[in-house]
């Protein structure tokens, strides 16, 4: 059987994402231009077009006519649907945040997580289980599972100084997630971790996440439905955005 050949186009975006990914080349650098892949590469100026093309139609860099094509600066970005850093959230509330790290290492996933990544259901995940704390009580259990490939480093980190959220989007930037929320009534295990009383419901968030096309990364965050809510505020294209205060929704205007 022959192997599956890597188109050229293809070749030449994971190289540029290879570039980003490490450093090498930061939000607003300059990205090659295409004559410039074209010497470099040997492709064809229209495969050189094509992968500047796509990485800009995917957010990994921003061309500019008649200037060049730089990277983007993601942390710029903002979207409806954010992957946010639960560390950074606590932070902004005043208080502070520190983890516990309940299990890491690498093993197979249960079916759901196989099947999010389209894996599998014996292949080798990363997994790890936190407890993450608010002030000292917890708020949040973590169960984050991630394909080894993309992030082969995963389990060498600190996760009770950095985040698995904050560091899997320093290692490549994060194309597409999908969350499912619910509530369910939780199992001993979680009850005892997030000190939640006998009849107190849990909010879980499902998190999947995309990069370099694929799903790279599944994870359930178990919340105490006491402590715990999600929030969002959405404004039409075209609609003029209101001041609106935080804890009542009341606006200026009101």
């Amino acid at each position: 059987m022959n192997a599956t050949v890597t188109p050229r186009y293809r070749q030449v975006k994971e190289l540029i994402i290879r570039r980003i990914s490490s450093g090498e080349l930061q939000p607003r650098d300059r990205v090659p231009s295409e004559n410039e892949l074209v010497d470099a590469t040997g492709v064809s100026r229209m495969t050189a077009n094509r992968a500047l093309r796509e990485l800009n139609d995917e957010g990994y860099v921003e061309r500019i006519a008649g200037v060049g094509t730089f990277v983007a600066d993601f942390k710029a970005a903002s979207h409806v649907l954010e992957v946010r850093n639960i560390a950074a959230e606590i932070e902004r509330r005043g208080h502070t945040h520190s983890a516990i790290v309940l299990f890491s290492a690498q093993a197979p996933g249960d079916a759901a997580a196989a099947a999010a990544l389209n894996i599998a259901a014996d292949a080798p995940l990363s997994c790890v289980r936190i407890v993450h704390q608010e002030s000292g009580l917890p708020i949040q259990l973590e169960d984050r599972y991630v394909v080894p490939d993309f992030a082969p480093d995963f389990l060498r980190q600190d996760f009770r100084i950095t985040t698995p959220s904050a560091y899997l989007s320093s290692v490549s930037p994060l194309q597409e997630a999908e969350h499912v929320v619910r509530a369910q009534m939780p199992d001993a295990f979680t009850k005892k971790n997030l000190e939640m009383s006998d009849q107190e419901p849990c909010l879980v968030v499902t998190r999947r996440t995309w990069a370099h096309g694929n799903p790279v990364s599944f994870a359930r965050l178990y919340h105490p439905g006491s402590r715990f809510e999600l929030s969002g505020h959405y404004t039409p294209p075209g609609t003029k955005t209101s001041e609106r205060h935080p804890a009542t929704g009341e606006t200026e205007n009101d």
